[in-house]
């Protein structure tokens, strides 16, 4: 009896792990499945296209392109944009194709973003450019992120990665240090009361709520970064580095103390028999005998600030531009939170946002494994 209720609890386990993996890559696959169609999907705003003169050889003109054009940055090209109205004053509207078609067939140089209703098909001098579509290189490497522009949005996430990237890493840059002088007070300096008071509440900050740190930031960190450098704006990257440091202390002190108490006791005694003294036997013995744990709980406390997402959106101005320290940037995650509730279902700005969750996962991902592979390396590698 005693066994079979032992299987059955084991069989309850097994299923339990496996619909687990099942959800986790189903999950996945969804995320893939909804952010790649982005790039199956046209350039230009839902329900218009865009046509050329039928002498004119371009057969493709990029998003970003588009916008240059449609600003005359790009000279040699006579944008023209659908004028309802003006059409409506000499023309019936069923006759608005025709006209249109012997405005482009007019013009050599000629773009037209029209209505898809209205669009000149079969007319002679009119090419409709059909194989307009968001490309990787244009997304990946774009440097702007306006999914409501017409007549082409753009979907650029270099200033939203480096945004990440720069919030991120000098968040650890600021909690490397402040926390593994921490795990070092707790694991060789305090004493036994000390330590049993300090640990439990550094990691009680780990359950604070991601927006009251965000409310402390926007009300407390704000004016104080504001006035010290005098910024036009508090809200910086800078100062969410700051508050992600803060919220990336409990991880990277908790990990690293206990890597670091997990140094065999004997291996100290032996370091002070020898002479050495209780820094030395620090900085000598159990900081290389617990260097991979120490690595693992800086590269875990990346991964908390990479994936944060309220702290970001309340204190660095969400600019969505090529970031700089001392001014507003946006990250991946803030993105995500603040469009997507905007974005129409399926359209292409609800597939850039998929892919920017694909983009974010990818990140989270190469920081789990690397944290994984640090932490089984053996213990006394730095030694």
């Amino acid at each position: 009896m005693r066994r079979a209720i032992e299987r059955g609890i084991e069989m309850i386990f097994a299923a339990s792990g496996m619909v687990t993996t099942v959800v986790i890559l189903l999950i996945v696959a969804f995320l893939f499945k909804e952010g790649f169609g982005l790039f199956k999907s046209p350039a230009v705003e839902k329900g218009y296209a865009l046509c050329v003169n039928a002498d004119n050889p371009v057969e493709f003109i990029s998003a970003a392109d588009i916008k240059k054009i449609f600003n005359e940055e790009i000279e040699g090209w006579v944008p023209y944009r659908f004028d309802g109205d003006e059409l409506s004053e000499k023309y019936e509207e069923e006759q608005f194709a025709g006209r249109l078609g012997e405005i482009i067939a007019e013009t050599p140089k000629i773009l037209a973003f029209i209505p898809e209703e209205y669009l000149p098909r079969n007319v002679k001098g009119v090419k409709i450019l059909s194989g307009n579509t968001v490309i990787p290189k244009d997304f990946f490497l774009g440097k702007e992120w306006i999914p409501t522009a017409t007549p082409a949005p753009q979907f650029g996430v270099l200033p939203l990665i480096l945004g990440t990237l720069l919030v991120s890493l000098v968040a650890i840059f600021i909690a490397t240090p402040l926390g593994i002088g921490v795990a070092i007070y707790l694991s060789e300096l305090a004493q036994g009361r000390v330590r049993d008071i300090l640990k439990p509440a550094i990691e009680l900050l780990a359950g604070i709520p991601s927006v009251v740190y965000g409310f402390f930031g926007l009300v407390v960190l704000v004016p104080i970064v504001q006035r010290t450098f005098n910024l036009s704006v508090g809200e910086t990257a800078f100062t969410g580095s700051i508050i992600l440091a803060i919220m990336a202390l409990p991880t990277i002190i908790t990990v690293a103390e206990d890597a670091m108490r997990s140094t065999p006791r004997a291996m100290r005694e032996a370091s002070l028999a020898l002479g050495a003294t209780h820094w030395q036997t620090i900085y000598k013995v159990v900081i290389p005998y617990s260097i991979s744990g120490i690595s693992a709980a800086i590269v875990l406390g990346i991964g908390r600030a990479i994936g944060e997402t309220m702290v970001v959106l309340m204190v660095t101005g969400n600019a969505a531009k090529m970031p700089s320290l001392f001014d507003a940037v946006r990250t991946i995650p803030a993105t995500i939170a603040a469009e997507l509730g905007e974005a129409p279902f399926g359209g292409v700005h609800y597939q850039a946002l998929f892919v920017l969750g694909c983009v974010l996962f990818v990140i989270t991902l190469f920081i789990s494994i690397t944290a994984e592979l640090i932490s089984k390396r053996q213990h006394n590698k730095g030694l």
